[in-house]
């Protein structure tokens, strides 16, 4: 029987494996969505480069699928509007990835009001931060601490963490989507 850190552990290095292997078998569904700038190898870095690439193509197409007059829409008035969702994706990116590439001066986040061109040019913004975060990540740097705010993070924590949040936020915008009569980017056909 194994003790509650112990398990914890355990549990943690699954649920790691179970997302390598669907993002290794998506890989092989798709490669062209999981382009990186980066050559993509294998290791664990290589196996993060592929989740963000995945999660990033999903949430790009999800922005420009969504029309315009529909970036308002929420389900119900207590939850976010599609933009809003759009815009807290990313504010977080851009805080995980610009702490990554230690860049001073980030963009500024347009209110949900916007237009959907202004929206998407900041998510467009925020994903090229992250590319240069998620490239700069090697076997080698994985265990590197990296200051973020008041805290120290592993990079390859703060990296799985910021496509763990992606991947949460993804699931929002396809539900939206699908309640627009939108098929999301990761059902199509």
């Amino acid at each position: 029987m194994l003790g509650g850190e112990t398990m914890k552990g355990a549990m943690g290095v699954c649920l790691l494996a179970a997302m390598a292997g669907v993002a290794v078998g998506q890989q092989a569904a798709n490669p062209a969505i999981f382009a990186i700038k980066a050559p993509v190898t294998s290791g664990p870095a290589a196996e993060v480069q592929r989740s963000y690439a995945g999660v990033k193509a999903n949430i790009q197409k999800s922005a420009d699928k969504m029309p315009a007059a529909d970036f308002g829409f929420k389900p119900t008035p207590d939850v976010r509007t599609f933009a809003r969702v759009v815009n807290h994706i990313t504010e977080a990116q851009l805080r995980s990835c610009g702490t990554m590439n230690a860049t001073p001066q980030l963009p500024t986040v347009p209110p949900e009001t916007a237009d959907k061109a202004t929206i998407v040019d900041a998510l467009k913004a925020s994903f090229a931060e992250c590319d240069k975060a998620f490239v700069a990540l090697t076997d080698a740097n994985l265990a590197e601490m990296v200051t973020m705010g008041q805290g120290k993070r592993s990079r390859v924590g703060l990296m799985w963490g910021t496509v763990s949040h992606d991947q949460e936020q993804y699931a929002t915008l396809a539900l939206y989507m699908r309640l627009k009569g939108l098929v999301p980017p990761s059902s199509e056909k």
